[in-house]
């Protein structure tokens, strides 16, 4: 590919490493952009070049065109790939690109207006035959004439916002009764969202599923579809586990999904790798109805790839250069089933609330495919999106792909920030899940349902060992009164470590030398136990059953003696662990009540409100502080009545569970 030596990459995280590394294959110098908090991340020390766009807000770096533009000039890139997210959908992009000539990897300009613009779309398509969900979609329509066309529709009707995603300004409204005060928060969502509260109603289908068509097409008129991914599985409209293909489809309905996906396409006069999205109803499989059409590199194109064998990045390069597609419909086979599932830092036990943190150790799996944007030492803030990685099985068949991904997932660990994997998993062990019976509300009924499992012992002495193991690796040889408790000449004293596992106090008591120890937790005889680093990880055998961990200690966790509260972080029985030494000082449960009620951080963020000052006199249920991380707003209520002390003010950054304000009787 001659027409292209620098191609520079206007995104981060595992997106723009994953783009790097089809570049460097090709042979294609490669340019990163990186913010301040993104200084030393992962792919700005994979790229050729990296450049400094700006501080950490997205709206003065990733998000500014001016920027961008640039960073072209300033490193001479030819070519912008924009990934996903940012400016991908963003026409402004492309234009500045085209006037400072420099080649957008992606469709026109005009496709990506008409496409971002879902009444426009539907539209669009509906002209070239595609099939639409009825519904009502004119510009401009104000409620009156939304609730006077809804019984027309018939309820439940799906009340949507024209410009946006992500679930933003979506309302599913039951009864007429209900439609007007659903517009009226539907818009003022949509305003505050996109800048634009323009709405548009569709019928509800019941039990829709998720399903969408990889299309690409050239700007020589060829345009093919690369079979179908089901995305049913997701929670508040954000897809958390892929496929492909679907196992709703049969290859009758999958030609015609994607004819109806290719005339998308042209419609638009469509170039690049785009993606269709339908909804099917699971109860009428041989229905579709177009939903919109993403114009760009979804995040889950990897399942694609390795059930067509295609490289999507560098099919998307090669349009881009003007080359012609090298192969037609008849020359796409799908070959096996592959999943995905994505990782994202995120708390299940706080109602999936953005965590964060600093990147203390990572285990990637083998035998899959991780698409990863971290590293160890890699600080997850609340500047951007939650999402860390993917991670991508492939097998034969469906059985197998999901077991290989649920195999992956046990074998990745990402120690100092709180993941969804544990979810994931368990969420793959679904009956309904296994069967293929999916369905777009399926994951949030399992997860309405879902409870952290208890901290395993065997992540609990897993820790206790590797404090252990610090602590003698410390001793001095030569002097045997140095080694750590638990044996010492004529000191038959065990090695102790408090420890809080899963809100539950832990003691664990060693004997003995690491080679060959004795254990007990909680005063029980625990069996006998030996530990040593291997690998980087942990190598423990207890009572004969060897098991290899991985652990981090956060601050001076490993500190000898007890410790204060210092975080310690477990990779065992398939899942991540968070632990902490027991603090010094316990307060009695009398002296714990007789403190004022504190409101707490739920998530790593910052301040973006607070609606109330200082001392003022507050009702039980009234807003006091709203944090906001990783585009997600939580507003904290006083629990009781009282008088606030505040703690924090509007702007100030906050780490998970850090006091913001107290209360104190009036």
């Amino acid at each position: 590919m001659s027409t292209f030596d620098t191609v520079l990459v206007a995104n981060r995280g595992e997106i723009a490493v994953r783009v790097i590394r089809t570049l460097r294959r090709l042979g294609i110098r490669s340019v990163a952009v990186y913010s301040d908090a993104d200084a030393d991340a992962p792919h700005v020390r994979a790229a050729d070049v990296a450049y400094r766009l700006g501080p950490a807000p997205a709206a003065q770096s990733y998000l500014s065109v001016p920027r961008v533009v640039e960073a072209c000039r300033a490193t001479g890139a030819q070519a912008v790939h924009p990934g996903y997210g940012f400016l991908s959908e963003n026409p402004a992009l492309a234009a500045a690109l085209a006037d400072a000539g420099v080649v957008f990897v992606g469709p026109p300009a005009e496709a990506i207006r008409v496409m971002g613009d879902k009444i426009a779309a539907k539209k669009t398509v509906a002209a070239s035959g595609v099939p639409v969900v009825p519904g009502i979609a004119e510009p401009g329509l104000p409620d009156d004439d939304l609730v006077a066309a809804a019984p027309g529709i018939g309820f439940p009707v799906l009340v949507k916002p024209s410009a946006g995603g992500g679930g933003k300004g979506m309302r599913v409204v039951e009864d007429a009764a209900d439609l007007p005060a659903a517009l009226v928060s539907a818009r003022r969502e949509a305003a505050a969202a996109f800048g634009d509260d323009t709405l548009f109603l569709e019928r509800f289908v019941h039990r829709p599923r998720h399903v969408e068509v990889q299309v690409l097409a050239d700007a020589h008129g060829a345009v093919v579809h690369l079979g179908e991914r089901e995305c049913s599985l997701q929670r508040r409209h954000q897809k958390v586990v892929e496929e492909a293909p679907s196992p709703l489809l049969d290859e009758a309905t999958r030609a015609r999904i994607g004819a109806a996906a290719c005339a998308t396409a042209r419609s638009v006069g469509y170039t690049g790798a785009g993606t269709v999205e339908f909804i099917v109803s699971a109860d009428r499989p041989e229905e579709f109805f177009f939903m919109e059409m993403n114009t760009r590199l979804q995040v889950e194109h990897p399942v694609t790839e390795l059930v067509t064998g295609l490289d999507l990045v560098e099919q998307q390069l090669r349009v881009a250069a003007g080359e012609p597609l090298a192969f037609g419909q008849d020359d796409v086979a799908l070959t096996g089933w592959a999943m995905e599932a994505r990782v994202y830092a995120e708390d299940p036990g706080r109602g999936f609330l953005p965590t964060g943190g600093r990147v203390l150790a990572l285990a990637e799996p083998a035998g899959a495919r991780v698409d990863s944007g971290v590293a160890a030492g890699t600080v997850v803030g609340s500047d951007y999106d939650p999402m860390l990685a993917k991670v991508v099985a492939h097998g034969p068949d469906r059985a197998t792909a999901l077991a290989a991904l649920d195999r992956a997932l046990g074998d990745t660990a990402v120690l100092g920030v709180t993941t969804n994997v544990g979810f994931v998993r368990a969420l793959l062990a679904e009956p309904d899940v296994r069967a293929g019976h999916l369905d777009t509300a399926l994951l949030d009924r399992v997860a309405a349902s879902y409870a952290v499992p208890p901290v395993p012992d065997l992540a609990v002495l897993a820790a206790a060992a590797h404090l252990w193991l610090t602590a003698w690796a410390a001793a001095d040889p030569a002097d045997p009164w140095s080694a750590p408790s638990g044996f010492r000449l004529g000191d038959a004293a065990p090695f102790t470590v408090r420890l809080e596992a899963g809100g539950r106090p832990r003691t664990v008591a060693l004997t003995g030398t690491p080679a060959a120890a004795r254990a007990t937790l909680d005063g029980a005889d625990a069996g006998t136990l030996s530990c040593a680093a291997e690998d980087g990880g942990l190598a423990l055998v207890r009572d004969g059953v060897r098991s290899r961990c991985l652990v981090a200690a956060e601050g001076d966790a490993a500190a000898d003696g007890d410790g204060d509260g210092h975080g310690l972080f477990v990779h065992a029985d398939g899942a991540d662990w968070p632990l902490r030494r027991a603090r010094r000082v316990v307060l009695r449960p009398d002296s714990a009540a007789a403190h004022p009620p504190e409101l707490t951080s739920p998530m790593p963020g910052s301040v973006i409100a607070v609606p109330v000052t200082d001392g003022q006199v507050v009702t039980a249920g009234e807003p006091v502080v709203v944090v906001e991380a990783m585009k997600m707003e939580h507003t904290l209520r006083a629990p009781a009545d009282g008088v606030v002390e505040l703690l924090v003010a509007a702007g100030d950054q906050v780490r998970l569970d850090q006091v913001l304000a107290r209360l104190t009787p009036a």
